[in-house]
């Protein structure tokens, strides 16, 4: 079974090397909506796939924290860079060229990395990430699978070389909450207690 959980979020880019001229040279922004899926083979104590309410924490955070915000590929002109820091209170520096097929390749990569981390406590069962949509128009999304993530021919994604300004990291519950993330740290869902047996 799939389910899915929607998020948005407003984002300001330039893609780099794109075939459309004003994508390549001039800064824009998109109302993105995010389509997280995931999938599993059983129910939980609840009779879900996994709470949607789980998914306000950790990967609500680290979507919205493209909300408002510039993202930059950390390769471009370091003048760009320098005024999008200047400028920008909320700036993400990622590893890639902001496109939506690069942004879903990189929630995807956050969002899997959450989820291995989580103590799942309340009988999920093999729950997975199924994939992960991004649409950057009313009319265009990327859809980013597992497979698109490992390929080398879409290209390297270290996650450690994504920068998250100290603006984003505050808004967070807890600060550093990207490094406890990269250095592996578990995270646990909330313990129910059961109501009926």
């Amino acid at each position: 079974m799939l389910i899915r959980k929607l998020f948005r979020f407003e984002n300001a880019h330039i893609v780099r090397n794109c075939s459309s001229d004003r994508c390549r040279r001039s800064i824009h922004g998109h109302s993105y909506q995010v389509e997280v899926l995931l999938s599993a083979q059983a129910l939980d104590h609840g009779q879900m796939v996994y709470d949607f309410g789980l998914m306000k924490g950790d990967i609500r955070n680290l979507i919205d924290s493209f909300d408002h915000a510039v993202a930059f590929w950390d390769k471009d002109d370091p003048k760009y860079i320098a005024a999008c820091k200047q400028f920008s209170a909320r700036w993400v520096s990622l590893p890639i060229s902001p496109s939506a097929e690069q942004f879903s390749r990189v929630i995807f990569a956050m969002v899997d990395r959450v989820l291995a981390l989580t103590d799942m406590v309340n009988g999920e069962q093999d729950v997975t990430l199924h994939s992960v949509i991004v649409h950057e128009t009313a009319t265009g999304y990327a859809q980013c699978f597992r497979e698109d993530i490992t390929n080398p021919r879409m290209g390297e994604l270290p996650l450690e070389r994504i920068v998250f300004s100290d603006q984003v990291c505050a808004e967070w519950p807890e600060p550093t909450l990207w490094q406890q993330i990269l250095a592996g740290q578990r995270r646990q869902n909330p313990e129910v207690t059961l109501q009926v047996k």
